[in-house]
């Protein structure tokens, strides 16, 4: 007998026990639960289509979907969307950087740093009960001050309590008790004070290694004495300090603080010091001082000669020296001579014969006229070769070493620096001065000098941070129009350009005259008298350019050079570091610009190095460039040789 679906209903709903049911039963429940469902729906569609009639027609309009009821409205776009979909908002991809940030949204109240209770606002650490009293790696004056106050006010706090005051005696005993205190901390040399708040006779060991930091000075050599802090405290006689508070000398420069008080000792000396840092000041107050020990030129002595010799690479330089020695000479009554070419050599040897301190000369035409006994070395015992390496590339080597073998070599002093000197007898001196120590200067010194000390101010050959440095990578065509941009930015300030060659000078200077330029220029076309002309235009700013070979790269110093621009860059870089330096002198700062061709690859790589090391930027074409890579005349590596495939025929 089978059983309907109300008999089960019934018993389901009759009997609390579970009643399992077939598929067939099951599918059945599901059907009849649809079709009520079904029903209910369309029951419940007729009676909303009947009152949306009854609505129209109170209205006097036929019915239509404006005016559906809402529900309707709102069931038709649910549908809607339901059948043609809807757009889903996309999801903002959170980077790991704003996921994991630490998010600051706390409120202040919850701010758990500030303590309010007085006790730890005010925190009073007990002193320590063993050793000395004091915590290692703190300031000894402060913990001292520290506990001192701490002191006062636990007596303070005991007085108001008692009711008392502070007697007349107390007060004097805790005054005097101050002063010892503060007289132990003056001389207690672990108590950290900074060098320039110290005396001469107050300075320690750690404090002269601080003050070669500061000044970037570094030394190699045995016996060397302490650099000079000031004016003041160098032995320098007084006439001298006189001269150099005339000439409007402030503070010495590093290389003076160091070279100086070499100088005054006698001991040759290798100075290594950026361009514009005060060379020639380092050893002409040491070589003024050494004539004052002497006897004055006489009738009886002007024969033998001068008792010192500069040399210079370059007419101009060697002026500009003689104008800086001339300037401290004149109050001690030292005559100096200076021997250059393109005057007439009978007169300079005329002058010398007269009788001089001092002669400034090129190589060249100073042993021209030592061959032509037009003068001798015999009493000359100091020498200064001032631009060394300038004037080895310049091929003047033997010349040099021909001056130098024509100077008395019997009083050269021993190799030994063991060895005592005699202090009756006068001994050769030697200064040499260089921003770069290739290997020929190197040879010379180790001829010629004796246990030198070297002063190392900076890195050798390393351009003063004060100059800005600017490589543009041009074509040949776009130099001029790149060249008149910079010098309308610059308005009324000096600019230098160099170029590599005289023919180029000239017709720069004459397209930038005709633009209406001052400009003047300097090569070795020119005679000393028109040289001398253009740097008197230049520095009196006549003239506001200056278009020069390397004849003006070195040494020569023109106050408030605002740019120097390297139309042409030289073949190596030593050359171009000695032309940056005409700016950026004596503390000023200064630009730099340099105009980059495909042409001067072989300094690409140094260039780079150079640029790098001193923080400019490099142009992106130059830092990709192969040639910027690798030294010149360097292989790059090569894969090894067993990865190579071999073809047997």
């Amino acid at each position: 007998m089978k059983r309907t679906v109300d008999d089960v209903v019934d018993k389901l709903d009759g009997t609390k026990k579970p009643v399992f049911l077939t598929k067939e039963e099951r599918q059945k429940l599901a059907l009849q639960r649809r079709h009520e469902e079904v029903a209910h729906q369309k029951r419940h569609s007729e009676l909303l289509l009947q009152e949306n009639a009854r609505t129209s027609r109170r209205c006097g309009s036929a019915p239509g979907r404006r005016n559906w009821p809402r529900g309707s409205g709102r069931l038709s776009s649910l549908l809607l969307k339901n059948s043609i979909g809807s757009k889903k908002p996309k999801k903002r991809v959170i980077k790991p950087s704003e996921k994991f940030r630490f998010s600051f949204d706390w409120e202040n109240t919850e701010d758990t740093s500030r303590d309010m209770n007085s006790l730890y606002q005010n925190p009073h650490e007990a002193r320590l009960l063993f050793g000395r009293g004091f915590r290692a790696g703190m300031d000894r004056r402060e913990q001292k001050k520290l506990d001192a106050k701490n002191e006062k006010d636990i007596r303070d706090e005991i007085r108001k309590k008692d009711g008392t005051e502070e007697t007349r005696e107390e007060a004097d005993a805790q005054k005097k008790k101050e002063q010892a205190a503060d007289m132990y901390d003056t001389f207690d040399m672990r108590v950290d004070r900074h060098w320039s708040e110290k005396k001469l006779e107050e300075m320690t060991e750690r404090d002269w290694r601080i003050f070669r930091e500061d000044f970037n000075i570094s030394y190699k050599g045995s016996r060397i004495p302490r650099p000079m802090r000031s004016w003041v405290e160098s032995k320098l006689s007084t006439e001298l300090l006189k001269a150099v508070e005339r000439a409007g000398y402030k503070t010495p420069s590093p290389i003076q603080m160091a070279a100086i008080p070499l100088g005054l000792q006698q001991r040759d000396v290798i100075g290594i010091a950026e361009t514009g840092s005060g060379k020639t000041v380092a050893f002409v107050l040491p070589m003024l001082t050494y004539i004052t020990r002497l006897p004055p030129v006489s009738e009886d002595n002007e024969a033998e000669g001068p008792y010192t010799v500069v040399m210079a690479p370059t007419r101009e330089l060697a002026q500009q020296i003689e104008d800086e020695t001339v300037k401290f000479a004149h109050y001690l009554g030292i005559k100096v001579v200076s021997i250059v070419g393109g005057q007439s050599i009978e007169e300079q040897g005329f002058r010398i014969r007269q009788g001089c301190e001092v002669v400034i000369a090129t190589p060249g035409r100073l042993l021209d006229c030592l061959e032509r006994r037009y003068a001798v070395l015999n009493q000359c015992n100091y020498v200064v070769l001032d631009e060394a390496d300038r004037m080895i590339d310049m091929g003047f080597e033997p010349q040099v070493v021909g001056v130098l073998d024509a100077m008395p070599s019997s009083n050269m002093k021993p190799e030994n620096e063991d060895e005592e000197l005699d202090d009756k007898k006068i001994y050769r001196t030697t200064y040499m001065f260089s921003a770069t120590m290739p290997p020929a200067v190197e040879r010379l010194a180790r001829k010629y000098l004796r246990n030198p000390v070297v002063v190392n101010i900076g890195t050798a050959g390393k351009a003063t941070d004060l100059i800005t440095q600017h490589v543009v990578m041009t074509k040949e065509n776009d130099k001029m129009d790149r060249l008149r941009r910079l010098l309308d930015e610059l308005g009324d300030k000096t600019a230098i350009v160099f170029v590599n060659t005289k023919k180029v000078a000239d017709t720069v200077a004459k397209n930038l005259e005709k633009d209406g330029y001052r400009v003047t220029t300097l090569h070795g076309g020119k005679s000393q008298n028109q040289r001398e002309i253009s740097l008197e235009g230049f520095r009196t700013k006549r003239y506001t350019v200056l278009v020069a070979t390397d004849v003006a790269g070195r040494g020569i110093d023109i106050p408030d050079v605002a740019h120097v621009i390297n139309y042409d860059m030289p073949g190596n870089i030593e050359a171009y570091t000695h032309r940056i330096g005409r700016t950026g002198r004596a503390g000023k700062t200064g630009i730099a610009s340099t105009f980059l061709t495909l042409h001067d690859t072989d300094v690409f790589y140094d260039l780079k190095q150079m640029l790098i090391q001193s923080n400019s930027p490099v142009p992106p074409e130059l830092a990709r460039h192969e040639a910027s890579k690798f030294k010149p005349g360097s292989v790059p590596d090569r894969p090894p040789r067993r990865n190579d495939t071999v073809f047997a025929h």
